[in-house]
């Protein structure tokens, strides 16, 4: 191999903005970027931007270079970057639905370059009619061991690796008892800084249960104590995409402190002081391909309660200990649409909810503990962010030697022989 850097094109939500996706890339290519061996070409999409002019940090200069797009792209500008850049390697990102249009197009980019495609699916049953898409990829990256599951089994052929998601240690940790304290007192009055703490990190969308979190969180308080408790939610109350929370919380009469909306974007510093000042982190999404909110809650020693569903049941348990409550599916839709013509929609009762907010309110000290160390552990052992780091450069050090690119391109052909009885 030459010292010449291998370039990368990623295609995948802004790396810069603050979706569990577009951190996750910006992760995978500061990674790429500090071994040195790497140049990386972004298409930047998923968000509205106010220009499309090229961007650059001051840290990577022209080894990285974001090009903000609509949606993810279209073929006109894979093919105008590839003719520039002459990438060695594609890299793409997020739900399948998005990336039709590119998998369309694999015929004019794999003979020249592998593409790679760290794949996000959230449920069974196994997605048959996504064979064509992994046969058109050269290497499946697994964002969840469900997925992994789902692409061994729909796909044997086709070459796949599970890598989780990660935490940033030096962002995320757990602060200390005197510390916590602290910080709680400075941002909460203090009636409330005495109060239980459950904290709601997502995006106001309808598969994120935004209304039923509010709703099943007044029945809780019925029982409580309207003064026992309040519930943080992290997100835009008037998201387009979600329902009016702001309507739901005067019609319930949850307009004296019992929740909290905070919708102002913050850095990572900012956010692990909130994990830390939390009691609970609360996840019960009706499909969550991997929910980087908990898994952050845990690295600062703040259980959770979840929806066995994706992602979310890998991080609240270990198969023997855990760290936080585990809320089984109630029931399992299959809904689809054009696209993705059946998935199962998992949904938790109120109920089951309301019970596990009882039992982690209500949870002895020393069994909270035990939690609350096993969680972190969970996360130093498996999603640590150094092992995130090795693995993504030497799975893409890896790609580049197994498959080429332009002219020493390997294990691809445009073609195949079939045989024709009589």
């Amino acid at each position: 191999m030459t010292d010449k850097k291998i370039t990368v094109l990623t295609i995948s939500d802004m790396p810069f903005s603050p979706s569990g996706v577009g951190t996750q890339t910006k992760y995978v290519c500061e990674a790429l970027l500090k071994s040195g061996k790497f140049k990386i070409i972004s298409l930047g999409g998923a968000i509205k931007h106010p220009k499309h002019d090229p961007l650059k940090t001051e840290e990577w200069g022209d080894d990285w270079i974001v090009y903000p797009v609509d949606h993810f792209g279209n073929p006109d500008i894979v093919r105008s970057i590839m003719r520039t850049y002459r990438p060695d390697i594609l890299w793409f990102m997020t739900d399948p639905r998005f990336y039709e249009w590119l998998w369309m197009m694999s015929d004019e980019i794999r003979p020249l370059v592998p593409m790679v495609y760290y794949h996000v699916w959230d449920n069974y049953p196994y997605p048959k009619f996504n064979k064509p898409w992994y046969l058109s990829t050269d290497k499946i990256v697994a964002i969840s061991k469900l997925t992994h599951d789902i692409v061994k089994n729909v796909s044997p052929e086709t070459d796949t690796e599970y890598l989780p998601h990660a935490v940033n240690s030096k962002a995320f940790s757990r602060m200390d008892e005197e510390d916590r304290k602290k910080i709680k007192a400075q941002n909460f009055p203090q009636w409330e800084k005495d109060k239980f703490l459950f904290f709601w990190n997502n995006r106001n969308a309808r598969r994120k249960l935004s209304g039923s979190v509010l709703w099943w969180f007044k029945e809780f308080l019925d029982e409580v104590g309207h003064d026992k408790a309040t519930l943080l939610m992290h997100t835009e109350p008037l998201d387009p995409n979600g329902q009016n929370l702001n309507s739901i919380m005067s019609e319930l009469g949850l307009v004296n402190g019992e929740v909290l909306i905070s919708q102002t974007k913050l850095p990572m510093e900012q956010m692990s002081a909130i994990y830390n000042m939390a009691d609970c982190t609360l996840n019960i999404s009706d499909a969550e391909g991997f929910g980087l909110s908990t898994l952050e809650s845990l690295a600062c020693g703040t259980p959770i309660v979840v929806n066995m569903t994706g992602g979310l049941q890998e991080q609240v348990t270990d198969g023997e200990n855990w760290f936080g409550i585990g809320i089984e599916a109630v029931s399992k839709a299959v809904v689809g649409s054009q696209q993705v013509p059946f998935i199962y929609e998992d949904r938790v009762s109120k109920e089951q909810f309301v019970g596990a907010l009882k039992e982690i309110y209500n949870m002895p000290d020393d069994q909270r503990k035990k939690m609350i160390d096993g969680g972190i552990k969970h996360v130093e052992e498996n999603y640590n962010f150094e092992t995130f780091n090795r693995n993504w450069i030497d799975l893409m050090l890896g790609v580049h030697e197994k498959y080429g690119s332009w002219e020493n391109r390997k294990g691809y052909n445009a073609w195949e022989c079939l045989e024709i009885g009589e």
